[in-house]
């Protein structure tokens, strides 16, 4: 079975109080980084933004509010319309406030990629090597990253 998921997803970014605009969201699972999604937002060719996600984080908030840091997803439902809320939270901008970004994705389609996340790995069957991890935290903290 192939260890990757990839899912290319047009998802609606939120721009002041009420419009929105299409940005492109590239969702990519590696069964090597089990408890992990990464998704890649770009518009007009340009990456606008790179999360690394919490995978069962993502799946709960298609149920119900998750989130109280700098990544927070809620279910917004408008008739028949069921959406993904996704507020993202940056660095800090020169007036002291913080970058915010409002990504709005259709709920079933985040579904159905994290179904095929499942057929790679199980909810709950996740393992990672805590030697890998850890040579990877002293690599980093030798080359001045930590």
């Amino acid at each position: 079975m192939n260890p990757y998921v990839h899912r290319t997803l047009v998802m609606q970014l939120q721009a002041g109080a009420t419009d929105r605009f299409p940005v492109v969201a590239h969702l990519s699972y590696d069964a090597d980084d089990p408890f992990a999604v990464t998704v890649v937002f770009s518009h007009d060719g340009r990456v606008l933004a790179r999360w690394r996600l919490d995978r069962e984080m993502l799946q709960d908030g298609l149920r119900r509010p998750v989130g109280t840091g700098d990544v927070r997803f809620r279910p917004v439902s408008t008739g028949a319309w069921a959406e993904l809320r996704m507020e993202f939270f940056g660095d800090a901008r020169p007036d002291g406030g913080r970058h915010h970004a409002v990504v709005f994705a259709w709920a079933p389609a985040v579904e159905a990629f994290l179904r095929r996340t499942h057929d790679v790995v199980a909810p709950g069957q996740e393992r990672f090597s805590v030697d890998d991890f850890l040579a990877e935290v002293i690599a980093e903290a030798e080359r001045g990253g930590g």
